[in-house]
Order: C-alpha cells, then structure tokens, then sequence
C-alpha cells in the first residue's frame, strides 16, 4: 500500500516538519530571453513606420501638397511585418516550457 503524502510529514521523534514544495514558477530564462527578442521586433516594427504624414513637407505641413512617401514599401509592408513577427515570438514565448 502506498501512502498519501501531506505537506506535512511526521518525523522519527514525533515532531512535525514542513516538506517544501517543489519550484512551480513556469517562466525559465529562455522564456525571458524570447519575450526580450519579440519586443525588440515589435519595438524596430513601429521605428520603421514612423515618418512624416501625408501632408509635410520638408518638416512642415502644407494641406495643399502632397508626400507619397507615406506609402513607401518601408513603411507599409516590412513595418507591419516586423510588427507581426513579434507578436508571434512573444506568444512562442508565453507558450514555451521549460
């Protein structure tokens, strides 16, 4: 017969000592270490898509020009991308094991 253990065990001389429990925490370094590298893709995706708006030119804003360069291949599809991509590292991270 196999006996049950409780967190506490009775020693040889009667006296009742805590057993301690094992460490639980689910996070390991390689979890922080893959949380670390989502935000700096997330933190690059959004320093890429920064620029002026539609209606600046030369640092100021004109309503009556025009700046294409909003929709730059820079700004549109490698920003957002980067973005995404770390969006699914931090959820590889949360979702590791140790």
């Amino acid at each position: 017969m196999s006996k049950k253990t409780n967190k506490f065990s009775a020693s040889e001389f009667g006296k009742e000592t805590e057993v301690q429990p094992e460490n639980t925490f689910y996070f390991g370094q390689q979890n922080f270490k893959w949380m670390l590298i989502g935000l700096a893709f997330i933190v690059v995706g959004f320093l890429l898509m920064m620029g002026p708006d539609a209606n600046t030119v030369d640092g100021k804003f004109d309503p009556n020009s025009w700046n294409d360069g909003i929709f730059s291949i820079r700004r549109i599809r490698i920003a957002p991308l980067f973005v995404v991509i770390g969006f699914v590292i931090e959820v590889y991270a949360i979702l590791k094991r140790k």
